[in-house]
């Protein structure tokens, strides 16, 4: 069910189920430090609320001492107040303003560290979880709409701890103190405004604010769509450029940020209307209270100490009602964001490893694809019954048309996706019975399209292998023929290469991308048309590389140009997911088949060299 389409019964059983996710970062198994500091940050909290509530009895005696009334109003639990005389008294009530001031701050202060190993948790959880889900998931998903999920949903477990412990639970039980005074001190009348007022208002708050709860929904989606188009047209920015697409892009992106200007435009009129109609009822229960105090004092019953506390009181409970709607708001906000991001959570990952797996054992480096049946979409199958070894040791290129297939034998290979049908063994292991980790371990990729990150270069030849030396990383660049490339920069190996490696060319790129996969000596190679974007002179450097690299290593050489793996040990021709062909590159051109029809068509387009 989309989120957009919950009723209002969904609404808070979500709210509900997202408590219970947070309520385990509050109070976690195994970790008391966490659990102490809860615990004090609450008796901090009631001590600041006893304090704050006491308060006023100071500033009422204080009144009464200077008015020279002590009369019957004045209890006998009163009377040391009085004692202590007027300016005592005044000196006492600033002491409790910053006790009430001070252990507020304590309770923060002991919360902080509770409230940020919370969120550096579930943002770590978020993170792993993302890494966790399949290529099938990621290249559907819009990744600008994403980020923009998890930073929100990141962002309201803090407000939401911080907020539903210190806002709300501090208030109630500041109301029922106060309430309890009310009733105690003055007369059940007192008790029955009060309580009057604050169930219209909270009445009033929480049905608008469900209302712009929904308001703030459609701004955030608007808020997701602009952000996408965004980040989206950025990252295309040379194709914008190629096509002259500046004004159609801005076009594009200003019709969504209309869409969020008109939901920000009802939000905001929406809180104009909850502020006021708040002020309206908080006003009308503080100007009833103090009639009744104010009649009270001509009538000789209250002391003109009694109307200044009742006033002191009012005040007291009216300015966290004032927050109240925005609080309400932002909690019910947050459970909509934490909602989507627990959404995420709850995505289950298309490859998975099965319990007790134990890891890939590589003693040779055998792949095989046995009978193997695949599809990206059950109506459209990919492969269909491939079967191939590679032999440890030997190379086995892959090669034929566009759409053949050849890329996903990679990608199966790597468990990016499941089989539908077969099996993929290294070594006769199962690959969906070994960990990935070990798997991804065992296996080094150089991609068809090398992205980088944007970093050095020395960043992104050592991702190769986690805590590479420099030496290391030099020799991995050398193979790749890319060393002297970089010993010329001005910075070396401490060039940024910018966005995705924009900053460097389609070869630099590929050059780099080898060099990390050398770096990685892996017993198995997956070359996915690893030389695609090399001229032939570099190309030819780059092979001899790779021949070298490939050296007792099994190598699957993914290929559109044949003069790429004219010396492969096997070359298997796939076309609309079967093989064809398969054979060396002699016995291929001699059989006249499909492989030597290729070959000869990239020979009369200068794809192929002169033999």
């Amino acid at each position: 069910m989309r989120r957009s389409q919950l009723t209002t019964t969904d609404a808070p059983r979500s709210g509900w189920r997202t408590i219970r996710q947070v309520a385990p970062y509050l109070w976690p198994e195994g970790e008391g430090w966490v659990k102490r500091r809860v615990v004090l940050a609450l008796l901090a909290l009631v001590a600041a609320k006893l304090v704050a509530v006491g308060t006023p009895f100071f500033y009422k005696a204080a009144v009464d001492a200077l008015s020279g009334e002590t009369g019957a109003a004045t209890g006998a639990g009163e009377a040391w107040m009085l004692a202590l005389g007027a300016v005592g008294l005044t000196v006492a009530y600033g002491m409790a303003r910053l006790m009430s001031t001070g252990f507020q701050q304590l309770r923060d202060a002991l919360f902080a560290r509770v409230a940020q190993r919370a969120l550096r948790k579930l943002a770590l959880r978020t993170f792993q979880h993302m890494h966790a889900l399949s290529l099938r998931y990621h290249i559907t998903r819009k990744t600008g709409g994403l980020s923009r999920i998890i930073e929100r949903g990141v962002k309201g477990v803090e407000f939401l701890l911080r907020f539903l412990l210190f806002s709300i639970g501090p208030l109630i039980l500041e109301l029922l103190l106060v309430a309890v005074i009310l009733w105690t001190l003055f007369d059940i009348w007192y008790l029955a405004v009060v309580a009057g007022v604050i169930a219209a208002y909270v009445l009033f708050t929480f049905r608008v604010t469900e209302w712009r709860v929904k308001l703030r929904k459609e701004m955030n989606d608007q808020d997701t769509d602009a952000n996408q188009k965004a980040i989206d047209s950025l990252l295309n920015f040379e194709t914008v450029k190629y096509f002259g697409a500046e004004a159609r892009e801005a076009a594009r992106y200003d019709r969504a940020m209309a869409g969020y200007e008109s939901a920000a435009i009802k939000t905001a009129y929406s809180l104009s209307l909850l502020n006021f109609g708040q002020t309206f009822l908080i006003t009308g229960g503080l100007v009833g209270v103090m009639v009744m105090a104010a009649m009270g004092v001509q009538a000789g019953k209250l002391t003109t100490g009694d109307f200044v506390m009742v006033n002191a009181y009012m005040i007291q409970i009216t300015m966290p009602l004032n927050f109240l709607g925005t609080v309400y708001r932002e909690i019910r906000q947050s459970l909509v964001d934490m909602g989507e991001m627990f959404d995420l959570l709850q995505q289950p990952p298309d490859v998975s490893d099965k319990l007790g797996a134990k890891r890939l054992r590589v003693t040779g480096g055998t792949v095989e694809f046995d009978d193997v049946y695949f599809g990206y979409d059950p109506e459209r199958p990919i492969l269909r019954g491939v079967s191939l070894t590679v032999p440890a040791g030997q190379t086995v290129a892959v090669v034929g048309p566009s759409g053949s297939g050849k890329s996903t034998i990679g990608r199966l290979l790597f468990r990016f996706y499941d089989v539908s049908g077969g099996a993929v063994r290294i070594d006769g292991q199962d690959l969906r019975d070994v960990p990935q980790e070990s798997l991804h371990a065992a296996i080094g990729v150089v991609p068809q399209d090398t992205v980088l990150f944007n970093d050095t270069i020395r960043y992104n030849i050592g991702y190769g292998r986690d805590g590479a030396t420099q030496d290391e990383i030099e020799d991995a660049a050398r193979a790749a023929q890319i060393h002297d490339f970089i010993a010329g920069l001005p910075l070396g190996y401490d060039t940024q290469v910018g966005e995705r490696g924009l900053k460097l060319s389609g070869g630099e790129k590929q050059r780099v991308g080898i060099a990390r996969a050398l770096l990685k000596d892996p017993p198995i190679l997956l070359l996915d048309e690893a030389t695609s974007a090399l001229d032939t002179e570099t190309e030819r450097d780059i092979q001899d590389a790779l021949r070298r690299a490939g050296q007792g290593r099994s190598v699957i050489t993914i290929a559109h140009r044949l003069s790429t793996v004219a010396e492969a040990d096997n070359i298997v021709v796939l076309e609309d997911g079967r093989i064809v062909e398969q054979g060396t590159h002699a016995a291929l051109l001699a059989r006249g088949g499909r492989y030597a029809g290729l070959w000869q068509r990239q020979a009369s387009e200068g794809e192929i060299a002169a033999q």
